[in-house]
């Protein structure tokens, strides 16, 4: 059989290939650091929640907290739908 270093190497450069196909099949994975947030609450003194993708806004941060989030997946519906795309589109 082979030598360890080439079992090794063999071995590193298949997980490569699995994880370069599962970021295909998922998308692009962003680092999830300050800034990359996808929504901002602003609970005091005023409420609102804002999606950075879309740009779409509500005032009541109550209602988006309880779960009513269909405005926010109908813009990012929209604004996929106007790029050709199901992706993040680069805006916000």
């Amino acid at each position: 059989m082979g030598s360890p270093k080439v079992k090794s190497k063999l071995v590193e450069l298949e997980e490569r290939r699995r994880r370069e196909e599962l970021a295909r099949e998922k998308g692009e994975a962003q680092d999830v650091a300050w800034g990359s947030q996808i929504r901002s609450y602003v609970l005091h003194p005023y409420t609102m929640v804002k999606d950075h993708r879309t740009g779409y806004e509500m005032g009541d941060a109550q209602r988006v907290l309880d779960g009513d989030l269909d405005g926010f997946v109908h813009a990012y519906l929209v604004q996929s739908a106007g790029n050709g795309h199901g992706g993040d589109s680069g805006s916000g």
